[in-house]
C-alpha cells in the first residue's frame, strides 16, 4: 500500500470513498444504505425508476454531494427508461438480482482498491495529467465497481472541470433520454444496463490497461520530439501496405491491430450525454472504456492514450440516430499475460470544424504527429536507435519549428537526394516507471506489441468536418512512419475516398517514401490556400486518370 500512496494520493479527491490512517472505506451512512439496497427489493422497497433515483440520492447525501446537483431531468430518465422503456420482466430482474448485486459490488469498492494498489507495481490507479505519460492498469472487477458508482452518480464533479476531466457520472446519460426522447438514446443505455446484467450474472476477472502517449515539445532521454516539417519532408521511411475495406467496421475486424477511437480530446466524447458516432458507439459496446474517463484529463496536441484489453458485451446495428443495441455480444478475443484482450484501442481526437486552416502547414503537423503519436510502435524502439545513428540524427533538428514553413517543392522532389532523418521511438514512459520500481522486466511485457497493424477509417471526417482524403493519407504517412506493416482503412462507403486504392496502388508503385508524399500534402495544400486550385481533391490533383482534363504531380514524374 506504500507504494501506491502517492497514487492514491493523486485520485481520492476525485473517489466518493474516504482515505484517513492508510485506510479506504465508505463512510459508516453510506455502508448502511448500501447494505439495505443489497437486500433486495423485500428490504429497500426499490422497485421502479423512481424508488432507484430516491436511493440514488440518499446514497449523495451520505457522501455530502447534495451540494453538487445532478442534471435536472436525471430522475425523470430514470423513471422512463425502467418504468416504460424495458418490459416487466426485464424490470424485475434488474431490481431483484441486478441492483442488489451492485450493491455488493459497491461495498467490495474499498478491499478492491486496497487490493489494487497492493498489487500495482507502478500502474496504479490515478490521475494520468496531461504531459505526464503513465499506464493504468485495472481489474475488470474494479473496473465494475467503478462504474457502478458512475450509475449511481456518486463521484464528486465539482473539481473535474478544473482539471480538463470529462463527465463519469451517468446522470446526463439518463436525462437525455428524457430531455430529447430518441431510441438511439435509449439503446446507449441498454448497453450500458447489459454490462451490469453480465457481469452481476458472471464478474470476468481480466485486466484493462489505460496509457497516456507523449511526443513531448522539447527531448528527453528515451523519447522522440514533436516532428517538424523538416522531419517529415526528409524522412526516407518506406510507404506501409495500405488496405481498403469499402465494407464492414473498425471493431470487427479480426487481425491483431491498433484500432482507432476518432476521439474527442475528452476521451469518450458526448458517449454519456446524447453523442452517438464512433467513438461514442465504441464506448457503449465497449463499456470498460467509461473508466478512463475518471482519470485521464483531455489530450494536447500532443498526446494519444492507448486502452488495452476492454472486453465488448453488445452487438448494435446504425449509426448516430440510426444507432440500436441488437443483443449480446461474446468477446473470442485472445489475452496476453497480462489477461488483457487483445483488443488495443488507440485513441486520437482530429481538429474540430477546421474549414480551409486545416491545409495550413501547422495544422498538417498537428493531423499527422496526432496520428504519429498514437501509431508509434514502441516495441521497435531499437530499430529507431539505429535508423538514427546510421543518419547523423539531431534532435534538435526535429522540435516544433513553424516561423519558418519548410517542405520540398514538386520541382524539389525530383532532384532530392536527401539522406533519411530518423528519431527515436518514444519509449520512456514504462521504463522509467520499470526504473522507478524495480519491475524493468515486467514493465518490457506489459508494452510488448508485435507487429501490429492500424485499423481505421474516416477520422475527423464526420461531425469534425475534415477532408476525407487528406485524413487518409496523413493517418498512412503516420503509420508508415511509425513502422506498421499495414493499415487497413474502413472507408464505410464514403464517395469522396472510392479512389483510394487506385491512388494507394499508383503511389506504392512508383515506391514514394514517406517524405514524398508528405511533400505532395504540402504542395497540394499550400495551392488550395493561395487559391490555385478550388474543389479539386488531392486524389485528383495526384491522379491525370481522375480527371482527363487535368495536370498533376504525376504528370511531371512520369515524364522525367
Amino acid at each position: 500500500m506504500e507504494e501506491g500512496r502517492e497514487d492514491l494520493k493523486s485520485i481520492m479527491g476525485y473517489l466518493p470513498l474516504v482515505w484517513r490512517s492508510s485506510c479506504i472505506f465508505w463512510p459508516s451512512q453510506t455502508v448502511e444504505a448500501l447494505k439495505v439496497i443489497a437486500g433486495g427489493p423485500e428490504q429497500s422497497h426499490i422497485d421502479s425508476g423512481e424508488l432507484l433515483f430516491v436511493a440514488i440520492s440518499d446514497l449523495r447525501h451520505s457522501l455530502s454531494l447534495s451540494a453538487e446537483p445532478l442534471a435536472p431531468s436525471a430522475p425523470d430518465g430514470y423513471g422512463l427508461f425502467f418504468n416504460q422503456l424495458i418490459s416487466s420482466e426485464e424490470s424485475s430482474k434488474w431490481f431483484e438480482e441486478v441492483v442488489p448485486a451492485l450493491a455488493n459490488l459497491l461495498l467490495k469498492l474499498p478491499s478492491l482498491l486496497e487490493l489494487h494498489y497492493q498489487n500495482q507495481h507502478g500502474f496504479g490507479l490515478r490521475l494520468l495529467d496531461s504531459q505526464q505519460p503513465g499506464t493504468v492498469l485495472l481489474g475488470q472487477e474494479l473496473i465494475g465497481a467503478l462504474l457502478g458508482c458512475s450509475f449511481f452518480c456518486l463521484f464528486p464533479v465539482s473539481n473535474r472541470g478544473p482539471r480538463d476531466l470529462p463527465t463519469i457520472n451517468f446522470d446526463r446519460l439518463f436525462a437525455c433520454l428524457y430531455d430529447h426522447y430518441s431510441l438511439k438514446q435509449q439503446s446507449k443505455i441498454r448497453c450500458i444496463i447489459h454490462y451490469f446484467e453480465r457481469i452481476c450474472s458472471h464478474m470476468p476477472a481480466g485486466y484493462v490497461s489505460f496509457e497516456r502517449k507523449i511526443l513531448p515539445l522539447e527531448r528527453p532521454f528515451l523519447s522522440i520530439s514533436y516532428p517538424n516539417a523538416a522531419f517529415w519532408s526528409t524522412s526516407r521511411t518506406p510507404l506501409c501496405r495500405l488496405e481498403v475495406c469499402s465494407s464492414g467496421l473498425i471493431e470487427d475486424q479480426s487481425s491483431a491491430a491498433l484500432e482507432v477511437d476518432f476521439a474527442n480530446k475528452y476521451i469518450g466524447g458526448g458517449a454519456l450525454h446524447s453523442g452517438c458516432v464512433q467513438e461514442e458507439i465504441r464506448f457503449m459496446i465497449n463499456p470498460e472504456l467509461i473508466a478512463g474517463m475518471l482519470f485521464l484529463p483531455s489530450m494536447a496536441d500532443n498526446e494519444a492514450i492507448e486502452i488495452l484489453g476492454s472486453e465488448r458485451f453488445s452487438n448494435y446495428t446504425g449509426y448516430a440516430s440510426s444507432f440500436r443495441f441488437s443483443g449480446d455480444h461474446v468477446d473470442k478475443r485472445e489475452v496476453d499475460s497480462f489477461g488483457r484482450r487483445k483488443t488495443r484501442i488507440i485513441a486520437i481526437d482530429a481538429l474540430c470544424s477546421p474549414g480551409m486552416r486545416q491545409y495550413k502547414l501547422e495544422c498538417l503537423l498537428r493531423e499527422v504527429n496526432k496520428a504519429f503519436c498514437g501509431f508509434l510502435d514502441q516495441s521497435k524502439y531499437r530499430q529507431y536507435e539505429r535508423l538514427s545513428q546510421d543518419n547523423g540524427y539531431c534532435g534538435a533538428q526535429h522540435y516544433l519549428d513553424i516561423k519558418e514553413p519548410y517542405y520540398m517543392t514538386r520541382d524539389a522532389l525530383l532532384v532530392n537526394e536527401a539522406t533519411s532523418t530518423s528519431v527515436e521511438i518514444y519509449g520512456g514512459n514504462l521504463e522509467n516507471v520499470a526504473l522507478r520500481n524495480s519491475q524493468e522486466k515486467s514493465c518490457q511485457s506489459l508494452v510488448h506489441e508485435d507487429n501490429l497493424g492500424v485499423v481505421t477509417g474516416n477520422w475527423g471526417c464526420g461531425a469534425f468536418g475534415g477532408d476525407p482524403e487528406l485524413k487518409a493519407i496523413i493517418q498512412w504517412l503516420a503509420a508508415s512512419q511509425g513502422l506498421r506493416p499495414f493499415i487497413s482503412y474502413y472507408t464505410v462507403g464514403l464517395q469522396a475516398l472510392h479512389n483510394l486504392k487506385q491512388v494507394s496502388e499508383w503511389i506504392l508503385s512508383h515506391e514514394w517514401t514517406v517524405g514524398d508524399l508528405w511533400n505532395m500534402v504540402a504542395e497540394y495544400s499550400l495551392q488550395r490556400l493561395n487559391g490555385k486550385i478550388i474543389d479539386v481533391g488531392f486524389f485528383t490533383w495526384l491522379l491525370p486518370s481522375l480527371s482527363a482534363n487535368h495536370t498533376s504531380i504525376s504528370d511531371l514524374l512520369d515524364t522525367t
